[in-house]
């Protein structure tokens, strides 16, 4: 299979996002708009629009963007929590009947600010078994029809969606990506996901979860096609080595004097795999060849908190050895976006694309 490439749309209230460019109209349509096209035009498959409340709602804007576009591919973030699984299954089989089968998603389970939209269910253990669920609804739905489900957080009798997903080749719905490095996460990807996405860790970390994760999915017995896996995280690129580290310093230093918008959120200190990634600091500042750890000391997160540095050439001999590990499916992204975007799109995807 050949690996696919995304990138990531800032869909965000405040500019700045990470150090973006701070623009006016950041978040507008137009904006938003020039993201997408400039993917299609420099060899990406799409990109990541992330999710959490108080941001613009994901699905409407990956819906304004597949309207405008041609073969951009939204991977849309979504969480149990906001969406009932048939309500979700249908929007989604609408948009991509409506896209030509272009629809992604990614299903988030770690918490969020649960009381503004109404969500109560702050423990782990129920919010993974919740989407677990979900993850079931949602296939069933988008593959059989009136399809019967009394578990213990959702229900639905007799159902059938009206439209469907496109089916094309070994495609039979949107692929489902998923997050999580806690044990009730993992239990949930090697069961009912498509894709674990994990972020950037150590070629050895990714590899053990990788090993993990298969014999858990042959332990419990897992009933869909092999899990596949995926690579979230910031890739760093210049035209040279030194000056792709002299650059990564100065971001450095910019977080510490505490000047770049972005820091984590609160919600993610608790999260398993956030504090592995922190944790990473303590065996080094630069781990294998080229991953920064230090952006996770000044605030970066998620993404952001371990860094690819180096030349094109540097950071896609890093990606293969991810790819050589069973690393299919890449969500890579630097600030500033857009001009990120055009750059590695033209000096690190050739060097990818088999």
């Amino acid at each position: 299979m050949s690996p696919e490439f995304l990138w990531y749309i800032p869909n965000q209230v405040q500019p700045g996002h990470r150090g973006d460019a701070v623009v006016e109209g950041h978040n507008s349509l137009d904006t938003l708009t020039s993201h997408a096209r400039a993917l299609e035009d420099h060899g990406w498959d799409g990109a990541l629009l992330g999710t959490g409340w108080g941001r613009p709602d994901t699905f409407t804007v990956a819906t304004a963007l597949a309207a405008r576009t041609t073969t951009f591919r939204p991977l849309i973030a979504i969480r149990p929590g906001y969406w009932r699984p048939a309500n979700f299954a249908s929007a989604a089989a609408t948009l991509d009947h409506l896209s030509g089968g272009r629809v992604l998603v990614n299903v988030v389970s770690g918490q969020d600010d649960l009381a503004a939209y109404g969500d109560s269910e702050g423990d782990q253990a129920a919010r993974y078994a919740r989407t677990r669920e979900f993850l079931q609804i949602v296939r069933r739905l988008w593959t059989e029809e009136n399809v019967t489900y009394h578990g213990e957080h959702f229900d639905v009798t007799d159902s059938t969606l009206a439209s469907r997903p496109v089916v094309r080749g070994d495609r039979r719905h949107p692929r489902l990506y998923f997050g999580g490095a806690s044990e009730a996460a993992e239990k949930v990807a090697a069961t009912e996901a498509d894709v674990q996405l994990f972020w950037g860790e150590p070629l050895d970390g990714v590899r053990e979860r990788i090993e993990r994760l298969k014999d858990l999915a042959a332990k419990l017995g897992r009933e869909h096609p092999p899990l596949e896996f995926g690579l979230r995280i910031t890739t760093l690129v210049r035209d040279t080595t030194a000056e792709a580290w002299a650059d990564a310093e100065a971001k450095v230093a910019e977080m510490a004097k505490g000047s770049v918008a972005g820091s984590r959120h609160p919600n993610w200190r608790g999260a398993v795999g956030q504090q592995r990634l922190l944790d990473l600091h303590a065996r080094g500042e630069v781990l294998d060849d080229n991953l920064y750890t230090t952006p996770g000391r000044y605030g970066g997160g998620g993404a952001g908190t371990t860094w690819l540095v180096g030349s094109a050439e540097d950071v896609a001999k890093s990606l293969r050895k991810y790819e050589s590990l069973g690393i299919s499916h890449f969500v890579l992204s630097d600030t500033p976006y857009l001009p990120e975007i055009r750059r590695q799109g033209d000096q690190l995807l050739p060097l990818l694309r088999h």
